[in-house]
């Protein structure tokens, strides 16, 4: 793929200077350069290529940009200063490069485009680089701390159960079209050349949808990662105490998250989609027992339906007497389906939906008339909490499609849970193993409650905590887990630049306060597998263990190095050598 870089400037504001960052550039002269690639990294520049250098937490991106013109980058977007020895770093390979090129001088020679914010400039560029590629396709994005791969993956599959072409990208997994591909990063949403990437695959691939994970971090004006993506669909599904090292406040957190339903009303939802012009749907999905559900519902002009369990599935299922959860009021007008009979067990769960309306797109009508019908829901999907996940995914599928939610839930059976979430490992031992990638004190309060009810002898969890992120959660997690568990083991998850003991301590301090002392029912290994092994040589008949934290991811960060890693087939590994 080339563009000319004329096709690209209209879109952001800049100021083409000289290799010198003081001489101004003729722009019908750089306008002609062509660009072949739009990228971040500088060890993945090709000849032609456009190179963002980002300013980081550790280093600085302009310290790249000789790198990158090394590899042949033919424009460079920066921001700041570069510094005297980098200039003379550069000069010297523009020397070279002209030599080389003595034929198509003008038209190989690096540009040098000055911005205010090169992180936020990427979103823009990435897009038009890429022919706006979100405006070729139904665009869903699902937003909040917990259950996001879950949503976007039932969706994904749900889209495809019912005869559609769909992409997706997640934390867990992705597809550009076709079957679903192991995310090697740990970053949910990534940065705006990628998501424009997928985006530009999918369309290529003929689908019709994509379904977007949105984090906070994507949706942040600061990072602009989901930024110039046309989203129809916004799903928010819950919002509690997370990422507080980003975004310093739970106000600016849930704003943040809220840019997803803000997005809804930037476009006019008019889209070709496989070469046919046609308007698009435009709706938000919203948890009605999440405090903030108002919130994003005021957010958008467009019109939003709500799900509900009534609080029988969720952190307030748990909650009883004096601790009751009292659920917030639903706001008037706001069309919901209703959760019933939740029935949850070890391999699936099965309830019933109350439906305002015989699909999606009737209920969000002004002038809708409610119309109540009752329609069973099973799935082999694990957890109470999937109720949350099947609902959102058939608001969003109906509402698009135009599918009744009857034919859709008769889909349902053939959801698959994704790897890594509640994901049970049997190889013959006496006591159950779960793996989950639950992190957060919301998603304890979630998962422990009805595993503590069904379980007949002791609940073992291990877990850790990420190095160099919210320091706030920790004794929360530990405490939340000492007070349903009972024995609570500290083993590393992404310790990143902090010392492993020092980090773990701090989630220790919640655990002793729920009682737990060490060396009897608290344990402190950071060494991940010997933790494990601990934790099932201490497990008998009856016995629930829970291994959280890590779920899909396929390594453990440390300061020097990353180890390559992943949960289950070390899991799998120490059960075998119990066996043997």
């Amino acid at each position: 793929m080339e563009k000319k870089l004329s096709s690209l400037l209209s879109v952001f504001k800049f100021e083409a200077v000289a290799a010198d960052g003081k001489s101004p550039l003729d722009l019908d002269v750089i306008g002609m350069t062509p660009v072949t690639d739009v990228v971040f990294d500088s060890r993945k520049v090709t000849p032609g290529a456009l190179f963002f250098a980002l300013p980081g937490l550790h280093t600085d991106g302009n310290k790249y940009i000789a790198d990158a013109i090394e590899k042949g980058a033919n424009v460079i977007i920066y921001q700041g200063e570069i510094t005297h020895e980098d200039r003379i770093k550069i000069a010297k390979l523009i020397v070279r490069r002209g030599i080389d090129e003595l034929g198509d001088k003008y038209s190989t020679l690096p540009v040098f485009l000055k911005v205010e914010n090169a992180q936020t400039t990427m979103a823009p560029v990435a897009d038009a680089f890429y022919d706006s590629p979100s405006k070729k396709l139904r665009v869903i994005g699902v937003t909040g701390t917990e259950g996001k791969s879950s949503t976007v993956s039932f969706v994904w599959q749900l889209l495809r159960l019912a005869g559609h072409k769909a992409g997706f990208v997640s934390t867990v997994q992705y597809s550009l079209g076709g079957e679903a591909q192991a995310n090697p990063q740990h970053t949910t949403t990534p940065e705006a050349p990628i998501v424009q990437k997928h985006l530009y695959d999918m369309v290529q691939n003929g689908c019709e949808y994509a379904v977007v994970e949105s984090s906070s971090h994507g949706l942040s004006k600061k990072l602009n990662r989901l930024g110039n993506v046309a989203f129809d669909c916004g799903i928010f599904m819950n919002v509690t105490l997370e990422h507080l090292e980003f975004h310093k406040t739970f106000d600016q957190y849930r704003d943040d998250k809220a840019n997803l339903f803000r997005a809804l009303d930037e476009h006019d939802h008019v889209k070709t989609i496989n070469g046919v012009k046609q308007i698009i749907p435009s709706f938000g999905i919203v948890n009605l027992e999440d405090s903030s559900a108002e919130y994003f519902i005021k957010a958008t002009k467009q019109k939003v339906y709500g799900f509900t369990t009534d609080g029988m599935a969720g952190v307030a299922a748990a909650k009883t007497g004096a601790d009751a959860i009292k659920l917030p009021e639903i706001p008037d007008g706001t069309p919901y389906l209703k959760a019933l009979e939740i029935a949850a067990a070890r391999f699936g769960i099965s309830f019933t939906i109350d439906a305002d309306a015989t699909r999606a797109g009737d209920a969000l009508k002004t002038d809708a008339s409610c119309i109540h019908k009752n329609i069973p829901v099973k799935a082999t999907l694990p957890g109470a909490f999937n109720t949350y996940n099947i609902m959102a995914t058939l608001i969003a599928v109906s509402g698009l499609t135009g599918v009744d939610f009857e034919t859709l839930a008769g889909l349902v059976p053939e959801l698959k849970p994704i790897t890594g979430r509640m994901t049970t490992l049997d190889m013959g031992q006496e006591f159950e193993v779960i793996i989950d990638y639950a992190h957060t004190p919301s998603s304890f309060e979630t998962i422990f409650p009805p595993i503590r009810k069904r379980c007949e002898g002791k609940i073992f969890a291990l877990f850790g905590s990420g190095g160099e992120r919210d320091l706030t959660k920790r004794p929360l997690q530990g405490e939340i887990a000492g007070r349903y568990c009972d024995v609570v083991v500290l083993a590393d998850e992404d310790p990143r630049g902090e010392d492993p003991v020092t980090l773990l301590q701090g989630i220790a301090e919640g655990a002793r306060k729920a009682g737990k002392k060490d060396g009897y029912d608290l344990f402190i290994i950071p060494d991940r597998p010997s933790a494990i092994r601990k934790t099932f040589n201490m497990a008998k008949k009856g016995d629930i263990v829970l291994l959280l934290g890590k779920g899909h991811e396929n390594s453990i960060i440390y300061k020097d190095y990353t180890m390559p890693y992943d949960e289950i087939a070390e899991a799998k590994k120490a059960l075998a050598e119990i066996k043997k």
